[in-house]
């Protein structure tokens, strides 16, 4: 895999080939509309990078650390959300 320059949300466009079942299509496209199809995607998309980032880091620390209670993994979850919604970046996936 080759090094670029954007983290993830960033960058121009790119037009990829996305195969979905039919339902899950027509799904997407009742509740957003065709114009919204590709908006809706990126953003599934990314909220799904954003959760596995934050899972590898939490096993990680658990690693390095020991284990983390459930109430101190959602308080990790919510500062995590408030960090890079503030800064408007997010880390790169590994």
């Amino acid at each position: 895999m080759s090094d670029i320059p954007y983290s993830v949300g960033e960058g121009p466009a790119t037009r990829v080939s996305l195969s979905l079942p039919e339902g899950t299509a027509e799904a997407i496209r009742r509740r957003v509309g065709k114009r919204e199809f590709s908006a809706f995607i990126t953003e599934a998309v990314e909220r799904e990078l954003r959760g596995q980032i934050l899972d590898e880091y939490l096993a990680d620390y658990e690693r390095r650390q020991g284990s983390i209670s459930e109430p101190e993994q959602e308080r990790a979850r919510r500062v995590f959300d408030e960090v890079f919604a503030e800064e408007g970046q997010w880390p790169a996936a590994s």
